[in-house]
């Protein structure tokens, strides 16, 4: 199958730059406007808590002024922290949120792997696995009408039951977030969905076919067939005329974004490109790197390309030569299979 193509923002914010809160949130919003107009297949939005590395800390809030002013892209958490909320609440926003987008939502789940997160909730990270495996099982339940009832893991209820339920049936898509090869074959046996970000673990651009290779076979050992749309793959990403103009664009913000980013690892824009592990150049740079990860399996690109408070104005022309420029000449070297 071709490729499929998204935007993604983890909605990074700079207190000390040019921009405030309030202009930074209505320039995402005209940047999911524009990419519904220029044919994206979905905008996924970060949730963060606590830290400039993300603002917005309840993504149906924000989804849902989005679906407001869009019609037809696919709108979605890249992810909601499980462990941090009551499920059933989940359950209700997001139903909520796929009922007002006239069934739009694509749910991305997570864990969360920030300790001052943890910190600022007061909750034991180790825990986290157990929360969310929990916070899963009943998303899942109460989306398709199930009263809760009992304990689970640091949820208890005396029975609960959604009144208003996702307009998609049985429930819209659930993505589960994972980082590393070996969590991917996990998630595959257990037959979910799944979405990755190659930059906060991975070394090179080769190793994104092994993970995704990882959940296809955890897919197949357990005889699940192969979802629909089943690993969206997220990485930064511009595109310019030239090489050298997307590195003069892109370069600075990047390693801005590097800097105060919570990761352990820190790749800043040389050490990317060499990895592989970004969409960084001309238009032809970028299609060769499209159509080498579609041979390594990749067949939904979530692209991050407002990072490290770059210029709306250049972020705006990298979806347009993406959407019309790339995304026609990967088209044409990527056979249907």
């Amino acid at each position: 199958m071709a490729l499929r193509y998204s935007m993604f923002s983890v909605c990074d914010h700079y207190p000390d730059g040019s921009r405030s809160v309030d202009q930074w949130l209505a320039e995402i919003l005209d940047e999911i406007v524009l990419a519904e107009e220029l044919g994206y297949h979905c905008y996924w939005v970060a949730e963060h808590h606590f830290h400039e590395y993300g603002i917005v800390t309840n993504p149906a809030q924000f989804l849902a002024v989005a679906a407001e002013r869009t019609s037809r892209i696919l709108l979605g958490p890249a992810v909601t922290i499980l462990p941090f909320r009551n499920p059933i609440l989940v359950a209700e926003d997001y139903a909520f949120l796929d009922r007002i987008s006239g069934g739009r939502l694509v749910m991305g789940v997570g864990s969360g792997y920030l300790s001052h997160e943890f910190d600022g909730f007061g909750l034991d990270g180790a825990e986290k696995r157990e929360r969310f495996d929990a916070g899963v099982d009943i998303l899942k339940r109460a989306w398709a009408g199930e009263r809760i009832e009992g304990d689970s893991p640091g949820f208890s209820t005396r029975g609960a039951e959604l009144k208003v339920l996702p307009l998609q049936r049985p429930t819209p898509p659930i993505y589960v977030a994972v980082l590393r090869r070996e969590a991917a074959y996990h998630v595959g046996r257990q037959g979910n969905r799944m979405m990755t970000v190659p930059y906060a673990t991975l070394d090179g651009v080769e190793e994104i076919g092994a993970l995704l290779g990882e959940y296809r076979e955890g897919l197949g050992d357990a005889g699940h067939d192969e979802p629909d749309d089943a690993a969206p793959v997220a990485l930064h990403a511009h595109v310019a005329e030239t090489d050298d103009e997307a590195r003069a664009h892109a370069a600075r913000p990047f390693d801005l974004y590097v800097e105060t980013r919570l990761y352990t690892r820190r790749q800043v824009y040389d050490d990317i490109l060499r990895s592989g592990l970004a969409l960084f150049g001309s238009v032809e740079t970028v299609t060769d790197q499209l159509v080498e990860l579609h041979e390594l399996g990749l067949r939904h690109v979530m692209l991050m390309m407002n990072f490290g408070s770059l210029s709306q104005e250049h972020v705006h022309r990298s979806m347009r030569l993406m959407a019309e420029e790339v995304v026609p000449r990967v088209a044409a070297h990527v056979a249907p299979n």
